[in-house]
């Protein structure tokens, strides 16, 4: 398993050398703060979102180097990584939706 830093996501304060991928699920800190995170560190951005319920929007956020990551998010600002990993292919996804 390939590991993947995460140094500055968590609210924790508490700068981490590593984590792999499945471990990563459960952190949980201000979005702001992970989407920069995110962006600075994994080159990732937004490419979805969905509604789960009224209160929490569940994100997926990738990279061009296949790097992605899915957050849920509150309506307060709050938002826990629920998953992250490698190898994400957007065409697949794209072919799969009705009209593409």
């Amino acid at each position: 398993m390939k590991w993947r830093p995460v140094a500055t996501i968590f609210c924790t304060g508490v700068a981490m050398s590593g984590i792999a991928h499945a471990e990563a699920a459960g952190q949980c800190a201000k979005r702001a703060d992970i989407v920069k995170a995110l962006g600075d560190t994994f080159h990732e951005s937004e490419a979805g979102r969905g509604l789960i319920n009224s209160g929490v929007v569940l994100e997926v956020f990738v990279s061009e180097q296949g790097t992605w990551t899915v957050l849920a998010s509150d309506t307060k600002g709050q938002s826990c990584i629920l998953s992250a990993g490698e190898g994400w292919d957007g065409t697949t996804i794209k072919a799969a939706l009705p009209g593409a």
